[in-house]
């Protein structure tokens, strides 16, 4: 109880320092340079033949975690999915999730998944879920193509990154939990929107969006059959 009440003070304390500038339009430009950066970095970047086939995708900048045996990991960030050959509005989400292991020390890390198919999709319009559970996960592979994609990979309906300390790799996201953020989503919209409303392309995107979307446009829908 010592240790899960220490980890829960860091995780608040490193929460409230980053309070100042909280906003929606923040983490959308915050995900738009992290999308960039990664992607930028080519061979040691997420495999642009998978980015082309997401069905959506998702980026949590600045992931903030902490741990000494008890680990635990907290974030926001923005997921947009495919629509009528564009991007849908943005959606901002929630992530929180812990972990039960050797861990000591604090930091952040960003993370980067992408839905490969409707039915990682669907999860999404829910109020919320657990990334493993609800939805199948695996790491992705880094690099310029994914050639090598094996079978379990072809039918993970999430596939996932993170990038922390300058290394980036492809990680699992097991038990971690994602739900809507209700209040940044309303702030952002004007009134209480849905994520059905949102990810369907059935509102207007903010204009604090068109960087995420600039990025997201080098790579047009290249879905396939196999991955309904």
């Amino acid at each position: 109880m010592k240790y899960g009440a220490s980890l829960m003070l860091m995780l608040s304390t490193a929460m409230w320092c980053g309070a100042a500038d909280n906003s929606p339009e923040k983490h959308i430009r915050e995900s738009a340079a992290v999308l960039s950066e990664i992607m930028g970095a080519r061979d040691r970047g997420i495999p642009e033949d998978l980015l082309e086939k997401a069905q959506c995708v998702g980026i949590i900048p600045n992931l903030k975690r902490a741990g000494f045996i008890v680990g635990a990991k907290y974030g926001k960030g923005v997921v947009t999915c495919r629509v009528n050959g564009g991007w849908s509005g943005p959606e901002m989400v929630r992530i929180e999730g812990g972990s039960i292991g050797f861990q000591i020390g604090a930091g952040e890390t960003d993370v980067v998944f992408l839905v490969m198919n409707e039915r990682g999709m669907n999860r999404l319009m829910s109020d919320k879920f657990t990334v493993g559970g609800d939805a199948s996960v695996m790491a992705g592979p880094v690099g310029r193509s994914a050639q090598a994609e094996t079978d379990a990979m072809m039918h993970a309906e999430i596939l996932a990154w993170s990038r922390s300390r300058g290394v980036f790799a492809g990680i699992a996201l097991d038990g971690a939990t994602m739900r809507p953020d209700k209040d940044d989503n309303r702030a952002m919209y004007g009134h209480d929107v849905t994520p059905q409303e949102i990810l369907h392309g059935r509102l207007n995107p903010p204009p604090g969006a068109d960087q995420l979307f600039a990025e997201l446009n080098h790579y047009p829908s290249k879905n396939s059959a196999r991955n309904r």
